[in-house]
């Protein structure tokens, strides 16, 4: 008899304010951050597993001296980080059920997302979206296609070496005449979103970089570098 699948509820409500121009976009964080289980290197917010890269990464590039613990100072100073640097956080899935209890996209099933599409419309000075990994199936660029395909909406390719650029027109609300959003100042019916879909911050993904040849060619002129090196050296451009 199969038991029951664990069911994996985002634990955290979207980071977003008005002043946001960027958007981190992932799936769900590991399963204990839904139980609660978390250990005491976790910190209880966005991307805080202490098996995560996001947080570590973001710390080299910003000399941020982030506390990696379970405090609330952890998280006020990676809330601070983000508001001054008009940086939000919004994974595309909301839950999922699992057979096998693990942070894995492709054991997702069942899958529910939010409506990423609608959050963009209202926050109009969005104007790039950072993808936690690439067009994998279950990764949150591939669902986001979904949701424009849904729309009559798809991406257009601008640079498809990684981190792969692409960006689309995102059509206002037609009663969103608000003065923030540029779009309204010049009568346009649209405004132009760019996506990145950057090198996944986990330890899954350390095998795709190392087969890229980036990567080798970096690694040949100095063998002290490492994926996380590679990670930062990408990440510093886009945040």
């Amino acid at each position: 008899m199969n038991s029951k699948p664990f069911q994996h509820t985002h634990p955290y409500e979207p980071f977003l304010f008005p002043e946001a121009t960027k958007l981190i976009i992932g799936t769900l964080p590991p399963p204990r951050f839904t139980t609660g289980e978390l250990k005491a290197e976790d910190v209880d917010f966005c991307y805080g597993s202490c098996n995560g890269m996001l947080w570590p990464i973001l710390d080299r590039i910003f000399d941020l001296k982030l506390k990696f613990e379970n405090t609330a100072e952890a998280i006020a100073q990676r809330e601070h980080f983000l508001r001054k640097q008009k940086i939000g956080v919004c994974d595309i899935v909301h839950s999922a059920e699992r057979k096998k209890i693990d942070a894995s996209d492709l054991g997702m099933q069942n899958v529910v997302l939010r409506d990423l599409v609608g959050y963009l419309q209202d926050y109009p000075n969005i104007t790039t979206l950072l993808f936690t990994g690439g067009n994998s199936k279950n990764g949150p660029e591939y669902f986001f296609r979904r949701q424009l395909k849904q729309r009559n909406l798809k991406l257009k390719v601008i640079s498809d070496e990684v981190p792969r650029i692409h960006e689309f027109e995102l059509p206002l609300k037609s009663n969103d005449m608000s003065v923030r959003a540029p779009a309204c100042r010049t009568g346009r019916q649209s405004r132009t979103i760019k996506t990145v879909s950057l090198t996944a911050p986990s330890g899954a993904a350390n095998r795709a970089v190392g087969s890229l040849q980036l990567y080798k060619d970096l690694k040949r002129k100095n063998p002290d570098f490492n994926t996380v090196d590679f990670r930062v050296m990408q990440y510093r451009e886009f945040f």
